[in-house]
């Protein structure tokens, strides 16, 4: 609940409200009944939970073979006698008259059905906690507040009431251990033994043998825990109590209820340090689970297990906290302040996929957001929002229908209000449904919204079972819609296949665009992997459903796009590769391994009949080559292969302090080499342990070079063509570098993506506006290049808005070059329009007028602060002081003789004053509320007009709340 309170001792104080706008105060605002959304996405967070949850699944739940089973009723009140004098139990199903039509139901939904606003229907389906959820937040949407508050009394009364008379236990003996789990443990421990034997023959290497280890077991696990849901549904009719719990979503998870009679599976291992976090996982796990007992061995694998969990869980609090407090203090001076700030630009909305699994609709990325442009229909030509207006629930979903694949809105991040951020860019505030209201301390709102589920965030990296997790679905791609394919930027080699030519793509950043075939436009497109068999021409038409190409999932391979001989370059064996036989086949694979000697660079060369190399490819270390010395190969064949989870072995820096990391702009611990141009890549030999890649543009003009270490994972080869912020090498991209190399949008765009990424693992929804207005604060500063006339020095970090207001005044002056007969300086600064009135003085006296040059305005780049860093660089002093490093924000603002403005919250409440925020706004300070009686205060009828006209004009609503 919104308390989160429990009943461990926890202890509540009772406030009472005394004066008048304190009362005024709880009424209209603190209420529970006026806060039943959440402020964080939007949801209803007055929801249903456990036994009430429980009671209404229950109630709506329905069972063959009752009593009163296929009896047809003519109303909702017969039903209702039947069931009051027994003669209908409440599961039965019957068939009822409402609205004029007979429905399929049950007893208890039309019970339940009685406690539903009209306004919602007639809902015939079993409720869990997430549909009623949705209930909750359609019935809010539909039917108003009021009768939103008195439907969740009514709800908490039939949950509790239902729970209660359905005597809803558990004994040991609901807990059903499925059969097969003997059969599935066997199976498992027989593979566990054939991946030891291979093992220890040298087959696999230590790395693997684990990784097989854990994934056979994770399987096996998984394999339990599925029979077992099998076996609980089907028990009783699906009316096993620990069914009923879990299904309904009242209490437990499946996790839980697999170690209750499934098998606990594998236990996290004890660390000595955090360095040494690779195993993360002990690797024989518990077969038990708690109705047969565990072992001694079990318990004590346990113990620590959950000794962890609590010392974790003590540390994270912590954590989160400090979190929280450096977000507020980056953000408490945004607020709402104004209606609409005027600005063209926006940003580009579109639903986040992972390959093409969609992650978050369109629909929710742009509900509550004002459009930046018309959105109309490409293909019927339908308007479904203007210019300015909100996108509601509606408009998002029948945009989600359409063929829009983005829709421009405005953004926070793009908002151009001199202080805080405006209504409109803001859009709506999540708690209430409405358009944001001026003065709201959306900067608070956004810290604690991000800072709140900061506790529910893991604190480490975790170990995902290696290729259970990759799907196999995901090696086809489908065409969504029908279309003309248009390839773009993809080059292929062609060989002849079996059947037919088969078609291998050895571009790296190759789009295949699927196109409207009358007028061109891009309907959706697919990024095309490296190694991908295309199963379709550029140009050819294809319907929804056929599939474009196809990939290898588990392996990435090298392709030759030449024909010849191969010659192994640096490639020895024991030093640069080692041959590992399989002991079944008697197979050998060649595996590069990581050399001491750091000259040599293993490659492997393709050479025509004189022995001229005609293309070369580089092998990154772990990668199987498929090829032999001296092997005569064809256009398409692979060379090498690496198995894909060696690529995808970023170690998933989970939770908070990934978190951490994105908020604070720390670089990352070897960060991706990241071309600057777009252009061709050469790649030198190497020298001094490590290699240097080059990029030349395409009309030779430019040159850079990043010098990369040898045992680096290269991504491109000799040859390959790369745009701007295309990434070299293996690993994480440091967010400075997209700054400099794509500018503003691109980093605000990454900074987003990459921290919802993170509570999007964990399931937690947060509205992208509020890391919006927190990733603009991290923008807020420019670091001057080149100070030309303006009163900057090279190197300071001015913020933009002074920043832009120094340049815009420069742009009316002028630079005095000679003063000639006028009584100005040599290189004063002065308006044009005083420059011209003394010139004109002095030419009617006949003499020497002044000469001057037009002011040069200072040039700036945008600079990325972490949280921290933004909060001690504020304009406001107080802030900072009261933040973090007291002395040394003192002693620098003393030095350069500071001005705090107070413009901010926190300063306001250091000096004890009104914060300016809500109705604490210096706008709504003298507002002089007047009714059409005149006063409300005083007994005297009209105030004078001109009262009026000074009092701003503002929402009635606004003024009303300015007097509380």
């Amino acid at each position: 609940t919104a308390f989160n309170a429990d009943f461990d001792g926890d202890q509540m104080a009772v406030h009472v409200p005394l004066s008048h706008e304190a009362q005024l105060e709880s009424l209209l605002l603190i209420l529970s009944a006026h806060n039943i959304m959440h402020t964080q996405n939007g949801e209803p967070i007055a929801v249903p939970s456990q036994d009430m949850v429980l009671g209404v699944y229950y109630l709506t739940k329905a069972r063959n073979g009752l009593k009163g089973h296929g009896k047809i009723f003519s109303n909702v009140e017969e039903v209702v006698v039947a069931y009051n004098s027994g003669r209908v139990e409440m599961h039965a199903k019957i068939k009822v008259r409402i609205g004029g039509e007979l429905i399929d139901t049950t007893a208890g939904r039309v019970i339940f059905n009685l406690i539903v606003p009209e306004e919602l229907g007639y809902m015939n389906e079993m409720l869990g906690k997430k549909r009623l959820r949705q209930v909750i937040s359609d019935c809010f949407r539909k039917a108003g507040l009021a009768k939103t508050v008195e439907f969740l009394d009514k709800l908490k009364e039939a949950g509790f009431q239902t729970a209660t008379r359905g005597g809803l236990s558990v004994s040991i003996a609901d807990v059903v251990v499925p059969a097969e789990k003997v059969v599935i443990i066997d199976k498992a421990q027989k593979e566990v033994d054939k991946i030891e034997d291979y093992y220890h023959s040298g087959v696999i290497t230590e790395g693997e043998r684990y990784n097989k280890i854990i994934d056979t077991w994770s399987t096996a696990t998984n394999r339990v825990a599925d029979k077992l849901y099998n076996e609980l549904a089907s028990n009783l009719d699906g009316f096993n109590t620990f069914f009923m719990m879990l299904d309904s979503q009242a209490r437990g998870s499946k996790e839980q209820i697999r170690q209750l009679a499934g098998m606990r599976g594998l236990m996290a291992k004890p660390q000595k340090t955090a360095a040494a976090s690779s195993a993360e996982l002990i690797e024989t796990p518990i077969i038990s689970n708690f109705k047969e007992g565990l072992t001694i061995l079990e318990y004590f694998i346990s113990t620590h297990g959950a000794r962890k969990g609590l010392a974790d869980t003590a540390l994270k609090t912590a954590d989160a906290g400090y979190l929280t407090r450096r977000l507020h203090d980056v953000a408490q001076d945004m607020v709402i302040s104004d209606d609409d700030c005027g600005t063209i630009r926006g940003g580009e909305m579109r639903a986040l996929k992972d390959g093409e699994e969609v992650k978050e609709p369109l629909k929710e990325r742009i509900l509550g957001r004002t459009s930046l442009v018309d959105v109309v229909d490409p293909l019927t030509g339908e308007m479904y929002c203007t210019k300015g207006s909100v996108i509601d629930e509606d408009i998002a979903e029948k945009i989600e229908h359409s063929p829009i694949e983005a829709v421009l809105i405005r953004s926070v991040l793009t908002c151009e209000s001199r202080r805080g951020v405006c209504a409109r860019c803001y859009g709506r505030n999540m708690a209430t449904g409405q358009m944001v209201d001026t003065g709201e301390a959306v900067g608070t709102i956004a810290s604690q919204s991000i800072g709140e589920p900061g506790t529910q965030l893991t604190l480490r990296t975790f170990h995902t079972g290696g290729t259970a997790s990759l799907s196999m679905s995901q090696s086809m791609v489908v065409a969504k819609f029908d279309g003309a394919v248009q390839f773009d930027g993809i080059r292929l080699v062609t060989f002849p296949g079996d059947a037919e030519d088969t078609h291998v793509v050895v571009s790296r950043a190759g789009v295949i665009n699927i196109v409207e075939p009358g007028s061109n436009r891009v309907v959706t497109k697919y990024d095309v992997v490296y190694g991908a068999e295309l199963k379709v021409q550029d140009g050819q038409p294809v319907a929804k459903g056929d599939i474009l190409y196809d990939w290898d999932p588990y392996n990435s391979v090298i392709i030759t796009e030449k024909a010849g001989r191969v010659r192994y370059r640096d490639l020895v064996p024991n030093l640069t590769f080692k041959e590992a036989i399989d002991e079944q086949t008697g197979h050998t694979t060649k595996i590069v391994i990581d050399s001491r000697d750091r000259t040599k660079s293993p490659a492997i060369e393709i050479v025509d009949e004189d022995g001229v190399s005609i293309q070369s490819y580089i092998i990154p270390s772990r990668a199987q080559i498929v090829v032999d010395d001296t092997d005569v190969v064809t256009i398409g064949t692979k060379l090498v292969k690496m198995p894909r989870d060696l690529g995808r072995l970023r170690d998933i820096t989970g939770g908070l302090p990934r978190v951490t990391e994105l908020f604070e702009a720390r670089s990352p611990q070897a960060p991706a080499a990241v071309t600057e141009i777009d252009g061709i890549i050469a790649i030198d030999k190497p020298k001094r342990g490590s290699r240097v890649i080059s990029t030349t543009s395409l009309d030779g003009e430019l040159r850079r070079e990043y010098s990369v270490p040898i045992g680096r994972h290269v991504l491109v080869q000799e040859g390959d063509l790369v745009r701007a912020g295309d990434r070299l090498t293996e690993g994480a991209i440091n967010p400075h570098d997209i700054l400099h190399i794509k500018g503003i949008n691109e980093v605000q765009a990454y900074l987003v993506n990459e921290i919802q990424e993170v509570y999007r693992m964990q399931g937690v929804k947060i509205n992208d506006k509020h890391i919006e207005v927190i990733v603009r604060q991290m923008l807020q500063k420019v670091r001057v290049t080149d100070s030309g006339d303006a009163q900057f020095l090279e190197g300071d970090q001015i913020d933009r808005i002074r920043f832009n207001d120094e340049n815009e005044r420069l742009r009316n002056c002028v630079v005095v070059t000679d003063k000639g007969d006028s009584k100005l300086k040599i290189g004063q600064i002065i308006d044009k329009k005083i420059i011209r009135e003394i010139n004109v003085e002095l030419k009617k006296k006949e003499k020497e007028q002044a000469k001057s040059r037009t002011a040069e305005p200072s040039i700036g780049e945008p600079l990325l602060l972490g949280i921290t860093q933004a909060s001690l660089t504020t304009e406001s002093w107080l802030s900072a002081a009261s933040f973090q490093e007291t002395t040394r924000v003192l002693a620098d603002a003393s030095a350069a003789a500071k001005v705090d403005r107070l413009l901010g919250l926190k300063e306001n409440i250091i000096l004890g004053q009104l914060i300016p925020a809500g109705t604490g706004l210096r706008a709504y300070q003298d507002i002089i509320v007047s009714s059409d009686v005149g006063n409300i205060f005083g007994p005297e009828a009209i105030i004078p007009k001109v009262e009026e006209e000074e009092a701003p004009k503002r929402p009635a609503r606004k003024t009303a709340r300015a007097t509380a």
